[in-house]
C-alpha cells in the first residue's frame, strides 16, 4: 500500500541531519581544479559600454593581468624544479662504447627541462616590454590618455612583483646553472653529427647568458623602461601609492600588502637610476618614510622557504646601476643577519608570534562573541515577517561590518605567521649542531616548545574563524549585497547630489565626472520616494531631500567598481601624475576637506566592495596557510630527495600538542592537519606539480598514522590515571604530605573521540572508528603485559596483578562512555583463552596451578600464628625469566600513581595469606576456581599414592620394639636413644621426600581451608 506523499514528508521531516561532530577543523576546501571566483569571466570586457573613454587602459589592463598569470605559471615551475642531473646514469668503464647513446639519452631528458626555461627567458622578455610600453603611455609630454586608474596601478605593480620573484627564484636555484652545464656538454658532443646548429649554439648562448647573469630580469626591464623615454613620472606615482597604501594600511588583504613590500626597494632602484635627477624623487616621498618602511619590514616573504630583504636587495642591485650607490643613507640600511644584538632583539619582539598571541586572543575572543551576536541578530531578523526597514538596515550593516572585520583579522593574522617564516629563515639557529642540515636550522631547531604552542594556537584561531565565517557564506550573502547596494546608492544619489548643489555647482568639467558617476551606478529603479519628474528636476540641479532606497541585493560589478575609482581619481588629482601631496593631499586642492574625506572613504570601499563580493575565495585565501609545508630551496640546498617527517613544520605542531602539558591545546591538534589540505591544494591548482602533491599524500598518511597512535596513547594515558586515581584509598590520600600530586587534571576528550569526518587530502576519516579500533587492540596488549609479568614472578603477586588489572577496568568503564569500545570481560576473557563454552581452565588458572607446583607448595611454610604462608629459607631455585618492563600508562598512568599503588602492593610481596586468597578468587571467578580445587584434590591423591609405598619401606626400616625409655636421663637422653634404635640412615633421602610430601599435603589443605573462609566471605557479603 502506497504511503501518501503528506505523511512522507511529515515523516521525513522526523528526521535530523545534524550530528554531534565538533567542528575542531579548518574549513572544508577539497581539492580542486576549478578557477577561483576572483577570476572574472569578462575581464572588464563590459567598461566600453560606460563610453568612459577608458577602452585604451581596459584593454592594457586585461594584457597586464594575462601576463602576471602567465608569470606566476612561470615562476610555480621556477619553484619546483629540481636538479635532473642527480638522477642521470653514470656508465661504469665496461660500458664506455655506449657512452654516444647515454649523451643522446640524457640530451633528450635535459632538453625537455631546458624548453621551459626557454619558454620563461621569451616571457620575461616579452612581459617587460609591454610592461615598459605601457608605463611610457602615460609618460609622454603630449599624454591624452585617461588614466592610470587604480587598478591599472596595481596591475602594474602584480606584474613588477612577478618578474621581481622570478628574477630572486633564479638567482637562488643553483640546480638550474647545474643542470644547464649538463645540458650544454651533452649538447657539444651530439651535435657534431647534426647539421645548421649555428642558431641552436646562439639560442644556447643567450639562455646562459640570462641564467648566468644575477638580476638579469631587472636589468632587461630598465633598459626596456628607458629606450624610448624616460618613465620617471609613473615609477614615481607608483612608489607614491605604494607608500601611502603601506603607511594608510589600505591594503586589505595580506597579499596585497607584501607585493607593495616585495616592489617598493625595485622601484626605488629604477628611478633613481634614470638619466634625470634622482633627487626629484624625494621631493615627493621623503627619503625619511621610505628608510622608516624599510627598517620597520627587515625581511619580506617572496616563497614558502624563501624571504626578500630590502636592505639586501638595495645594496645588491645598487653594483648593477652605478647611479644608486649615491644613495648612501639607503645603502646603509643594516640587512638582517648584520642586525647588531639589540636590534635583532627588537626586530624578534616584533616578528615573533609569542609576543603577540595575548592580544591575538583577546582579538579572537572579542571578535567571536560579537560576530555571534550579529549572526543571530541576521538569523531573527530572517525569521521575521514585516521587520522594521531601520533595523533591518542595521542589522545587515552590522553584519557587513563584522566581514569586513574577520578579513581584517585574518589577514593581520595570516600575515603574522608567513613574516615570522620569514624572520626564522632569515636567523637560522645557532646553538645547532654543524651536523644539521640548513633547514633544521631554520625550522626543527629554530622554534622553542612555547614558539611552537603559540604557532598552533594561531593556526587555529585563523582555522576557526574562517570555518565559522565560511559556514555563514549563504546566510550572510543577500545582508552583504544589500548593504553594498545601499552604500554605493547612498553615495551616488545623496552624497553626490550634495555635492553638485554646492561645490561643484560651477566647476562644469567635474559635475560631468560626478555626472557620468551617477548615471554609471545610480539605481532608480530602486528609489522609492521619487517620481520620475523629481528625478529629473533633481538632477538638474534642485533642491532635494535624502533619498530611501528599497533593499536590492544587487552589487556593482567589477567593472563599475573599477570606473567609480577612475572617476573620483579624475575628480580628486584631474589626471594630472605630478600633483603633490598624494592621492587625497589637500595640497593645491579646490575640493573641500569634508567632502575630499568622503570621496576618499568611498574610494577605499570600492576596493572592499571586490573581496567582499568574492566571500568564499577571499576566506579561503585569508586561511590557506599551506606555505608552512613547502621546503623547495632547502632540498636543493642540502641535496636530499625529502627532509624526515621531524623537520616538517605541521608535524611538528600536531606532536606539540600530543606531547604538551597544556591540555587545553588537544583540542586544536587536528588545525595543523588542515595545513597539509592547504598544501595539497596549492601543489595541484597554482604549482600544479603531481610529484609534489605526491610527497605530500605519503607524509600525511606516515603522520597520521603516527598520529593516531600517539592521540591513543593519551587518551590512553588520561583514562588510566584517572581510574587509578579514583581507586587509591582515601586514608593513603589523607596521609600524604602532597595529595595533589595524585589528582588528575580534566583534559576535554569528549570532541576529538566525536570526530568521525576528518577532513584530509580530499577524503573523510572516521577518527572514532580508528581510535575504537586501536584502543581495544591497546586493551588487548595491557592485559597480556600484566598476565606475562604476573608469570614471572611467585604467587604473591596475584595481588599486583587483581590491583592493575581493577584499574584498567575502571579505566574501561570511565572510556566506555565516550567509546562504544569491546567488552572488558570479553577482552579478558579472549587474553586468557578462556572463550571456548566447554573450556574451564583459564590462562591465569594454569599459571596458579603451576606456580603452586613449582614454587609454592615445594618452597612456602606455615605461620599458624599468622595465618600466612611465607618463603622458607631453605627454597628450591625456580628458573623465570625477567621481570618484563612497559610504560607507565600499562600500569597506573603517571609515575606518580604508579608509586602510591605500589606501596600497597608492597605490603602483600612477602607472604601469601588470606588478601591474595581474595585477589584469587576474584580473578578466577566461578568458572576457573572449581576446575583449580579440583586440580588441588587430584595433587592431593597423586601425593598419597606416591607416598604410601614411601611409608611403607620406612616402617620396614623401624625396630620391632622399643623399651621404655629412661626417665632420669632427660630429654637429650632420651631422643638420643630413639635415634639409636631408628637406623635412618639407609633411608634419609626417603623420609626427606616423605617428610615434604606430607608438608605439601598440609599445605593444601590449609590453602583449601582459606579458600573456604574466603568463599564464605564473600558469600556473606
Amino acid at each position: 500500500m502506497a504511503v501518501p506523499v503528506e505523511e512522507a514528508i511529515a515523516a521525513l521531516s522526523t528526521f535530523s541531519l545534524e550530528d554531534e561532530q565538533p567542528e575542531v577543523q579548518g574549513p572544508g576546501v577539497w581539492v580542486s581544479t576549478e578557477r577561483g571566483a576572483t577570476e572574472s569571466p569578462i575581464e572588464y570586457s563590459d567598461v566600453s559600454a560606460y563610453r568612459l573613454s577608458l577602452s585604451e587602459d581596459t584593454k592594457a589592463l586585461n594584457q597586464l593581468n594575462v601576463l602576471t598569470q602567465e608569470g606566476k605559471e612561470m615562476a610555480s615551475v621556477l619553484y619546483t624544479y629540481r636538479s635532473c642531473v642527480k638522477a642521470l646514469p653514470q656508465l661504469p668503464d665496461s660500458m664506455k662504447q655506449s657512452q654516444a647513446d647515454l649523451y643522446l639519452e640524457t640530451y633528450q631528458v635535459l632538453d625537455l627541462e631546458m624548453s621551459r626555461l626557454r619558454e620563461i627567458q621569451r616571457w620575461q622578455a616579452s612581459a617587460s616590454s609591454k610592461l615598459a610600453a605601457d608605463m611610457q603611455r602615460f609618460s609622454r609630454p603630449e599624454r591624452r590618455i585617461n588614466g592610470p586608474t587604480i587598478s591599472h596601478l596595481w596591475s602594474m605593480l602584480k606584474l613588477l612583483d612577478v618578474l621581481v620573484q622570478l628574477d630572486h627564484l633564479k638567482n637562488a636555484k643553483a640546480s638550474i646553472p647545474n643542470d644547464f652545464s649538463w645540458y650544454k656538454r651533452t649538447f657539444t658532443q651530439v651535435s657534431g653529427q647534426w647539421q645548421d646548429t649555428d642558431s641552436l649554439r646562439e639560442e644556447l648562448d643567450d639562455l646562459q647568458i640570462f641564467l648566468s647573469t644575477r638580476w638579469a630580469i631587472l636589468l632587461n626591464l630598465h633598459v626596456e623602461m628607458f629606450r624610448v623615454n624616460n618613465v620617471e613620472d609613473i615609477l614615481q606615482v607608483l612608489i607614491v601609492f605604494v607608500v601611502e597604501s603601506l603607511e594608510l594600511d589600505f591594503a586589505l588583504l595580506f597579499p596585497e600588502r607584501h607585493i607593495l613590500l616585495r616592489v617598493l626597494p625595485v622601484l626605488v632602484v629604477l628611478v633613481t637610476s634614470s638619466e634625470k635627477d634622482s633627487e626629484s624623487l624625494y621631493k615627493r616621498v621623503k627619503i625619511n618614510r621610505l628608510i622608516n618602511i624599510f627598517k620597520n619590514e627587515a625581511v619580506i616573504p617572496a616563497f614558502p622557504d624563501l624571504h626578500l630583504s630590502p636592505a639586501a636587495i638595495l645594496k645588491e642591485l645598487s653594483t648593477y646601476f652605478p647611479k644608486f650607490t649615491s644613495q648612501t643613507r639607503l645603502l646603509t640600511l643594516p640587512a638582517p643577519h648584520e642586525l647588531p644584538p639589540r636590534e635583532a632583539q627588537e626586530y624578534q619582539r616584533h616578528y615573533l608570534i609569542i609576543n603577540h598571541i595575548g592580544a591575538i586572543r583577546a582579538e579572537h575572543d572579542d571578535f567571536v562573541i560579537r560576530f555571534a551576536s550579529a549572526m543571530n541578530q541576521l538569523l531573527l531578523l530572517k525569521s521575521t515577517d514585516g521587520s522594521d526597514v531601520e533595523w533591518s538596515k542595521e542589522v545587515k550593516g552590522n553584519m557587513y561590518d563584522m566581514i569586513v572585520e574577520g578579513f581584517q583579522l585574518l589577514s593581520r593574522w595570516t600575515a603574522r605567521i608567513w613574516e615570522q617564516c620569514a624572520w626564522k629563515f632569515s636567523r637560522p639557529c645557532k646553538d645547532a649542531s654543524p651536523s644539521f642540515s640548513d633547514y633544521e636550522k631554520v625550522v626543527r631547531y629554530n622554534y622553542s616548545a612555547e614558539e611552537r604552542k603559540a604557532l598552533v594556537e594561531l593556526v587555529s584561531y585563523i582555522k576557526s574563524v574562517g570555518s565559522m565565517m565560511q559556514r555563514c557564506d549563504t546566510l550572510v550573502a543577500d545582508a552583504l549585497w544589500e548593504t553594498i547596494h545601499a552604500e554605493v546608492q547612498d553615495f551616488v544619489q545623496n552624497t553626490l547630489a550634495t555635492m553638485l548643489r554646492t561645490t561643484f555647482r560651477k566647476k562644469k568639467d567635474l559635475s560631468r565626472i560626478l555626472s557620468d558617476m551617477r548615471t554609471l551606478s545610480a539605481d532608480w529603479m530602486a528609489n522609492t520616494n521619487k517620481s520620475e519628474s523629481e528625478l529629473q528636476s533633481s538632477q538638474h540641479g534642485g533642491e532635494e531631500k535624502a533619498n530611501i532606497f528599497y533593499p536590492r541585493a544587487i552589487a556593482p560589478t567589477a567593472a563599475q567598481v573599477h570606473c567609480l575609482q577612475f572617476l573620483i581619481y579624475e575628480v580628486v588629482s584631474g589626471g594630472n601624475l605630478r600633483r603633490p601631496g598624494g592621492l587625497f593631499g589637500n595640497s593645491g586642492s579646490e575640493i573641500p576637506v569634508n567632502d575630499l574625506k568622503q570621496l576618499e572613504t568611498f574610494f577605499y570601499k570600492l576596493g572592499f566592495f571586490l573581496h567582499i563580493l568574492d566571500y568564499s575565495v577571499t576566506v579561503a585565501t585569508l586561511t590557506d596557510l599551506g606555505f608552512l609545508w613547502f621546503r623547495e630551496f632547502y632540498l636543493e640546498s642540502s641535496r636530499v630527495i625529502q627532509f624526515p617527517i621531524e623537520c616538517s613544520l605541521p608535524w611538528m605542531l600536531v606532536d606539540c600538542v600530543l606531547e604538551s602539558p597544556n591540555s587545553g591545546l588537544l583540542e586544536s591538534v587536528l588545525m595543523p592537519f588542515d595545513i597539509y589540505n592547504d598544501s595539497a591544494q596549492q601543489a595541484l591548482v597554482l604549482l600544479k606539480q603531481r610529484f609534489l602533491y605526491d610527497e605530500i599524500e605519503a607524509e600525511v598518511d606516515h603522520c597520521f598514522d603516527i598520529f593516531v597512535t600517539k592521540l591513543c596513547e593519551t587518551i590512553f594515558t588520561y583514562y588510566k590515571s584517572w581510574a587509578a586515581s579514583e581507586l587509591l584509598d582515601s586514608s593513603f590520600l589523607f596521609a600524604s604530605d602532597n595529595a595533589e600530586k595524585y589528582a588528575v587534571q580534566p583534559i576535554r576528550l569528549n570532541l576529538l573521540l566525536k570526530m568521525t569526518r576528518v577532513k584530509l587530502l580530499g577524503r573523510m576519516i572516521n577518527l572514532r572508528s580508528l581510535i575504537i579500533e586501536r584502543m581495544n587492540k591497546v586493551f588487548r596488549e595491557n592485559i597480556e603485559f600484566l598476565f606475562d609479568r604476573f608469570e614471572c614472578q611467585d604467587l604473591c603477586a596475584i595481588v599486583e596483578l587483581e590491583k592493575l588489572l581493577d584499574v584498567l577496568k575502571h579505566s574501561h568503564e570511565l572510556l566506555s562512555r565516550d567509546l562504544s569500545v569491546d567488552s572488558f570481560s570479553l577482552m579478558l576473557n579472549e587474553m586468557q583463552e578462556n572463550i571456548s563454552l566447554v573450556s574451564f581452565s583459564s590462562r591465569l588458572a594454569s599459571q596458579i596451578w603451576s606456580e603452586m607446583q613449582n614454587d609454592f607448595l615445594p618452597n612456602f611454610i606455615l605461620c599458624n600464628t599468622t595465618q600466612r604462608f611465607i618463603r622458607s629459607s631453605r627454597t628450591v631455585p625456580v628458573q623465570k625469566p625477567s621481570v618484563p618492563s612497559a610504560k607507565p600508562s600499562f600500569y597506573c598512568g603517571t609515575q606518580d600513581l604508579n608509586s602510591a599503588h605500589q606501596s600497597f602492593v608492597r605490603l602483600h610481596s612477602g607472604f601469601f595469606g588470606i588478601p591474595h586468597m581474595f585477589s584469587i578468587v576474584q580473578l578466577l571467578g566461578s568458572r576457573s576456581l572449581p576446575w583449580l580445587i579440583r586440580a588441588l584434590l587430584d595433587h592431593i591423591s597423586n601425593k598419597i599414592t606416591l607416598l604410601e609405598p614411601m611409608i611403607t619401606g620406612l616402617q620396614e626400616s623401624l625396630p620391632k620394639s622399643i623399651g621404655l625409655l629412661p626417665f632420669d636421663g632427660g630429654v637429650t637422653s632420651c631422643v638420643r636413644l630413639v635415634k639409636e634404635h631408628l637406623n635412618w640412615e639407609t633411608k634419609s633421602e626417603l623420609k626427606v621426600e616423605v617428610l615434604h610430601g606430607i608438608k605439601e599435603i598440609g599445605s593444601v589443605l590449609y590453602w583449601m581451608g582459606l579458600l573456604d573462609i574466603v568463599l564464605v566471605s564473600n558469600v556473606v557479603q
